[in-house]
């Protein structure tokens, strides 16, 4: 998937329903009638009006300002938090945050709950548009817990919705479905009005697709559409129609996609809403790049582009040049495109967005390498693993910590129940010891007793032990292995290597290490969704348990990449090896649904332990030399295996001047390659320097330095 953004703004706001939002948007007979109306009703219009047109809505703000001097305290509430939107809207976070300060300062010198919790709130989507991720979710749940106790119902729904799509923030789907669902319940008439309603159904369906329940987030979709239309706004049937595409591009409905997306374009061109309009666009280019229609997919990313020059989003401006990129380089315009791609990444460096940036580089080199320039597609790909490892070794150590987490205070917990059994057991002996002085005959009675206590306690101990030690065991699983898949995680490996005894063999048996990344994984999700890609996963991990033996470990690297440590093989059989792993992934497919899904893989490989110049290697490094082995797989073709030999001549050159280039190394006669073919022989027949599937490319030995 090119840059897209499933629209929609990560806050939700209380908003009273209007009989008319078309006629309210840039009608001259709209602010007449304004002008007449109640100052209470007139701010309610407003705050509408700002979540699409944010610089029309301030200026009618502004001209209210004269009028607060004799409101009440909540329309005073309600228009600094209104001015506090519209500012943050527009990119005016400082001034956003000043007002609401200003909010959560009034409630609280009122001690009003639901003017703090209304500022709170404010103050929440503020840190958010400044990127303050922590300190947002932090008060978004105390902004609930502070609204829950008023008798607003409105503001008790847009608080819960705001504490279910913080959870989702945090990837806790449980607890975000069950605020949701509440926020729903909450929001049906006659509880409260018909846009609370609207805005907590589109929440919950956004997070049913996050959750990838595209069943679940169908039906409470076909809902907020018929709320939705009886709203007659154009701006939330926008909003809904962007959360119909995020539903559409996600189950692999590209039709529909588009089609949600060019009603959500007109919806949002008439309203004058530029910013939706320029994030609409930016989908819109993403479409046409699936269907490799580079030049709709251009021309839509320039107007993107133009759209952010009046709105000033940097963000979605990123996005646009990513997709103006890819869509010069598909049409052959390579130094355009590669400027226009380095831009928008550059954005996404800046903005520390390395969920974006990982999938703009991945695009980056396969669009590279359909090009031509290989030796760019190799250094994007070079980038894009770099941000890989670190996102998947941060994800780790966050599914490590949250279950240390969990088991610590499953163990404080079950410390507080056997103090606490602890405590009643004295305060019986102490109650006992009362007795024993008043009435001594009760005395064996009271030793019984305390027999008994003492024995359920000890039995309670016990099992509790016993818990705790599966528990123990359960943890040492989970650390070790991958959930997904089954197979060893990447800490279980590199703590097995620290403890492997490495030597040089004097016999012709050697280990071997094997570094697969499945080719072109990205088009699966992005066609048959992730449900998909993680089926693929699964089949990968299968063929790989046929394809080697139980003592071999097989790990889950990272993403779609698996690592092979093989403990002893022939010398003369590695290449057999990796041949047999090219088979037998290619062979297999996967029926998934209506689909039926192949897939290959490209490897490097290497004996191990490898020994350059008599000094051995440290297995850090010579899994780093596989990594560039996989990347001259990539680089040239795919459905390979390119594996590193030995070493020739090695006194001329060094290990860092080889690990700085492979293939350079190579050329210049320092290292040994073999390349195997994926594929059948028969049906792809090798070229006349080809004769078999296994090709050595052993350059002639370097003459004189380097």
């Amino acid at each position: 998937m090119a840059g897209s953004i499933h629209g929609g703004s990560w806050t939700t706001r209380r908003v009273l329903a209007l009989a008319s939002v078309c006629a309210l948007v840039l009608a001259p007979a709209w602010a007449r009638a304004q002008a007449q109306a109640p100052l209470d009703q007139r701010i309610v219009e407003i705050r509408e009006r700002s979540r699409f047109v944010p610089d029309q809505a301030l200026v009618q703000l502004q001209k209210l300002q004269p009028e607060m001097a004799a409101a009440s305290p909540h329309t005073r509430a309600e228009f600094l938090t209104q001015m506090s939107a519209a500012r943050m809207r527009l990119g005016q976070n400082d001034v956003a945050l000043e007002a609401a300060e200003q909010v959560i300062a009034f409630g609280r010198s009122l001690h009003d709950n639901a003017i703090v919790a209304k500022g709170m709130l404010t103050k929440t989507y503020v840190l958010f548009a400044q990127a303050d991720i922590a300190a947002a979710h932090s008060l978004a749940f105390e902004a609930e817990r502070l609204a829950l106790t008023t008798s607003d119902n409105p503001l008790k729904v847009q608080a819960t919705v705001t504490a279910g799509q913080t959870y989702a923030e945090q990837g806790n789907f449980p607890a975000a479905l069950v605020k949701l669902q509440h926020a729903v319940e909450l929001a049906r008439p006659p509880q409260t009005d018909a846009i609370s309603l609207v805005a907590a159904l589109n929440a919950l369906a956004k997070l049913h697709i996050q959750m990838k329940e595209y069943d679940n987030a169908s039906e409470t979709l076909g809902e907020l559409l018929a709320e939705t239309a009886k709203l007659h706004s154009p701006g939330r049937m926008a909003m809904a129609r962007i959360t119909e595409y995020a539903l559409a591009i996600d189950s692999g409905q590209p039709k529909r996609a588009l089609r949600a997306l060019q009603d959500s374009l007109q919806l949002e061109r008439d309203m004058g809403a530029e910013q939706m309009v320029g994030i609409t666009l930016v989908n819109l280019s993403d479409s046409y790049l699936k269907q490799r229609d580079f030049a709709r997919a251009a021309q839509y990313a320039q107007e993107s582009l133009q759209s952010t020059l009046k709105t000033g989003d940097k963000s979605v401006e990123a996005t646009a040049r990513v997709n103006l990129g890819q869509s010069y380089l598909g049409m052959g315009r390579l130094a355009e495109g590669k400027k226009q791609y380095e831009l928008g990444m550059a954005r996404y460096e800046q903005e520390n967005n390395k969920p974006d940036l990982q999938a703009a580089l991945r695009e980056y080199g396969e669009a590279l390498e359909r090009v031509g320039d290989l030796a760019g597609a190799v250094s994007a790909y070079h980038r894009e693993r770099a941000i890989s490892n670190e996102l998947f070794e941060k994800r780790r150590q966050q599914a490590t910590l949250e279950l240390q987490e969990k088991y610590e205070t499953e163990k404080k917990q079950r410390q507080i129940d056997l103090l606490s059994h602890e405590n009643q057991v004295k305060g019986a002996e102490l109650d006992n010891r009362r007795l024993q002085q008043r009435v001594w005959w009760l005395l064996a009675l009271v030793f019984a007793l305390a027999a008994a206590v003492v024995g359920l306690l000890y039995r309670k101990v016990r099992h509790t032990n016993a818990q705790l030690q599966v528990k123990n065991l359960e943890l040492k699983a989970q650390s070790t292995l991958d959930p997904l898949t089954t197979l060893y995680n990447r800490r279980h490996f590199q703590d097995f290597m620290r403890t492997l005894n490495t030597q040089q063999r004097q016999d012709d048996m050697v280990g071997a290490l094997f570094l697969m990344d499945v080719d072109h994984f990205k088009h699966i999700n992005d066609n048959y969704g992730h449900a998909a890609g993680d089926a693929v996963l699964k089949m990968i991990a299968e063929n790989l348990r046929v394809a080697l033996r139980e003592t071999d470990m097989i790990v889950r690297w990272g993403g779609e990449e698996f690592l092979a440590f093989l403990p002893a093989i022939p010398r003369h059989g590695v290449d057999e090896i990796a041949r047999r792993i090219l088979t037998s992934i290619s062979s297999q497919a996967l029926q998934y649904g209506e689909h039926q899904i192949t897939v290959q893989v490209s490897v490097g490989f290497s004996p191990f332990p490898l020994i350059p110049g008599g000094q051995l290697l440290a297995w850090e490094r010579a899994v780093n030399l596989v990594d560039m082995a996989l990347y001259l797989a990539k680089a040239h073709g795919r459905n390979r295996a390119y594996g590193v030999r030995g070493f020739e001549n090695f006194h001329l050159t060094s290990m860092e001047a080889i690990e700085q280039d492979l293939e350079r190394a190579w050329r210049a006669g320092f290292v040994d390659l073999s390349v195997v073919l994926g594929g059948d022989p028969d049906t792809h027949p090798p070229t006349p320097t080809e004769q078999t599937n296994v090709v050595s490319i052993k350059h002639a030995a370097a003459k004189g330095g380097r």
